[in-house]
């Protein structure tokens, strides 16, 4: 069995694509160089009312530019469309393709549905206006599905943590069976994108990455600003002694440089002494605090309905939250385990508390800054008025219109999250040795990078990828929220 090459039977293409990638290049570099020297065209207004503009050459560059990006991306699709058709017969990008199927199906239907109900979805709808914003949404949600279907061992071509002495640090496109004779039946070919230092295949170990940032970063986000929503509000709403204790500590905690503040949280020493296990135990309160505090303000005024609402509410979230803290022969052990939902492994539980730790002060401040700018207005003083509760006014006045910024920064503070992940598997700390993280990948590639470069850079292509779509939807969200 022969090496793939990269584009086998789709190979014709490749001229045409570097043709357009170079033209679309210079055609970018040629329209930033003449906007510092030529004006763009004039609009005219005629005498009959009727408008008319002026195409000049920076009109000209902008559409030629436009086509060139088409043309790429055309090419780029048909390469998609032409591997998952072809499979092993287009090459890597083929084969590539061919496993991607169900990731590239379910983002088809999820943007097709999205943009045929947009005008029904709200802020959620209005972002496929948004070139820059779909774009960004497109790529993050490629990584989420990519992540589910690894889940279900739909995409990954071999075990992520499987080791083979005779595939270490083989090109892309290596045969698997030739290289280690008969494999069991069903076993893949390939490996895709090569072996890494300890033969395993970097194709499957890129996308389990997926997996273990997905499960941690929008989860820790979405906890920090549980808990910086649940005391910024407070703290901007009442001011006084409670306003400046809280932003005392947010202060105290943010004048810590963030690798140094993660580096002490996930050492052994500190681990061992079960110091992230009680902050696990502190911090998790919050989203049951925040839960309660929202439907009870929500719904005072209907006992009938809140009290067996929060009792549900409380006990779910109650059970989560000792499933969530509970570690077996850890420094808290409270469910037994016929009762315990999940045990998260140690090292996980150990970084999703650092990220909720190191955010929630930033996230604070953000919403403070918020609160103290909208406690002010109009709506505010006609809640008062009605004599609405302080908890009410903040969650259901002023949280709901301090949404877009807060929208946006998730989504920003996400990808931070997702490149101090990165960081901190570079560096060895937290997550396990063998775990297919993406910086953990990064750093087992980096010690042959000069002659084996494919093991570090596929999930450095990954991390780059993921955090660029997570700054494009920011983008995208900003922009059309200030159309609101």
């Amino acid at each position: 069995m022969e090496p793939l090459t990269w584009t086998g039977a789709l190979s014709p293409l490749l001229p045409v694509l570097w043709t357009a990638a170079a033209a679309l290049l210079i055609l970018s570099v040629l329209r930033l160089v003449c906007g510092f020297v030529l004006a763009p065209g004039e609009a005219t207004t005629h005498a009959d009312g009727t408008l008319s503009v002026t195409r000049g050459p920076l009109e000209l560059i902008d559409t030629a530019a436009l086509w060139t990006l088409c043309a790429t991306l055309a090419v780029l699709g048909g390469l998609l469309v032409g591997g998952a058709a072809l499979g092993h017969g287009a090459g890597i990008v083929g084969g590539m393709s061919r496993q991607l199927v169900p990731v590239w199906l379910a983002l088809a239907l999820m943007l097709g549905l999205s943009y045929a109900f947009r005008r029904r979805l709200g802020l959620y709808g209005k972002l496929f206006d948004s070139t820059i914003g779909v774009s960004g949404f497109a790529l993050v949600m490629f990584w989420v599905f990519a992540a589910l279907f690894v889940s279900f061992d739909l995409i990954a071509t071999h075990d992520p943590l499987a080791q083979s002495a005779a595939m270490k640090n083989e090109p892309p496109g290596t045969p698997y069976t030739r290289m280690i004779g008969e494999v069991a039946e069903g076993s893949y070919p390939y490996f895709l994108l090569g072996g890494d230092n300890l033969g395993r295949d970097v194709f499957s170990r890129m996308i389990a990455g997926a997996l273990v940032v997905v499960q941690i970063a929008p989860l820790a986000t979405a906890f920090a600003f549980m808990v910086g929503i649940t005391l910024g509000l407070p703290a901007a709403y009442h001011g006084g002694r409670l306003d400046t204790v809280l932003t005392f500590l947010a202060n105290l905690i943010l004048a810590f440089p963030v690798i140094l503040l993660f580096y002490l949280l996930v050492t052994p020493e500190i681990v061992a002494t079960g110091i992230p296990s009680y902050m696990a135990a502190v911090m998790f309160v919050f989203p049951i605090a925040f839960f309660t505090i929202l439907l009870n303000s929500r719904f005072h005024t209907r006992p009938r309905l809140r009290t067996p609402l929060l009792i549900g509410v409380v006990a779910v979230l109650g059970w989560l939250y000792l499933s969530l803290i509970s570690e077996r022969f850890g420094a808290i052990d409270i469910l037994p385990p016929s009762l315990d939902l999940f045990d998260i492994p140690g090292g996980i539980l150990v970084v999703f508390v650092s990220v909720v730790f190191v955010n929630s002060p930033t996230v604070f401040r953000i919403v403070r800054g918020l609160a103290l700018d909208t406690r002010t207005r109009d709506y505010v003083a006609a809640a008062q008025t009605r004599g609405e509760g302080a908890w009410y006014i903040m969650l259901w006045e002023i949280l709901p219109n301090a949404r877009g910024p807060l929208i946006v920064d998730f989504c920003l503070r996400v990808g931070y999250t997702t490149i101090l992940l990165g960081t901190l598997g570079f560096f060895g700390l937290g997550l396990p040795p063998e775990s297919p993280d993406w910086g953990s990948t990064i750093n087992d590639g980096r010690r042959l990078l000069a002659i084996y470069p494919h093991p570090a850079l596929a999930p450095a292509l990954a991390l780059l990828s993921l955090v660029l779509g997570l700054n494009l939807l920011a983008d995208g969200l900003r922009e059309e929220s200030l159309r609101d």
